[in-house]
């Protein structure tokens, strides 16, 4: 009986925001981290849209009793989430639609 998880490494754990390089494999190492920063920066930027929306529902809803604000603040986090979820998954639909075209 097996307890633990097979040997791994740590790049496997927090390397989910690179993708997996399979279409952009003759890319050269500076635009593969180019890529990668590039990533990472609209990543921050739709978490920071989303922490905003949250800070501007909660305002709205408890401090103004402002519905709009409320309203709005749901939109902001939606939308940030979303871009987080499709920036995340980009590497892997790329990598599919190749393949499917391979």
């Amino acid at each position: 009986m097996l307890l633990a998880a097979e040997k791994g490494d740590i790049t496997t754990i927090i390397g989910g925001i690179a993708p997996d390089w399979g279409p952009f494999g003759t890319l050269g190492n500076e635009a593969r981290v180019m890529i990668e920063v590039v990533m990472a920066v609209a990543i921050l930027l739709c978490l920071g849209i989303a922490i905003w929306g949250a800070a501007k529902q909660r305002i709205g809803a408890t401090a103004l009793r402002d519905t709009f604000s409320a309203e709005q603040g749901k939109g902001l986090i939606i939308a940030g989430l979303t871009g987080v979820f499709i920036i995340g998954s980009l590497g892997t639909l790329f990598t599919i639609v190749y393949g499917m075209a391979v």
